[in-house]
């Protein structure tokens, strides 16, 4: 098994729950099932691996700086999963996403060092 599909699939699990965790707050964040919600943690995943390769081939950190610890990529990367992932969708458009990345940073941040996954 390649080395990263453990840590890929932890990561997966944890943006999951976090994602879980934020359909249930007064965010206008909603998903029709866990199924949703986890097929958008997937994208999501897939979408932020994509932008970390870029990001780290290209820009050599400066976007992470630039976007305050990377709160405006997942804010793009909200919105992008939210419109590729039929039945997950941000009731109240851009504050919606604003809301959903901003919570997803920090309970991505609480749940990952509560498994030791980065």
């Amino acid at each position: 098994m390649p080395s990263f599909v453990v840590p890929f699939i932890l990561t997966w699990i944890v943006t999951t729950v976090a994602l879980i965790i934020i359909t249930f707050l007064p965010t206008g964040v909603e998903s029709d099932s866990f199924g949703k919600t986890a097929i958008t943690g997937l994208v999501f995943g897939l979408l932020n691996g994509v932008v970390s390769i870029l990001q780290h081939s290209f820009l050599s950190g400066l976007l992470w700086v630039v976007t305050l610890g990377g709160l405006l990529i997942n804010l793009i990367l909200f919105g992008l999963s939210a419109k590729l992932v039929e039945g997950f969708r941000l009731r109240w458009g851009i504050w919606s996403a604003i809301i959903g990345a901003f919570l997803l940073t920090i309970l991505r941040s609480i749940i990952g060092g509560i498994f030791g996954v980065a």
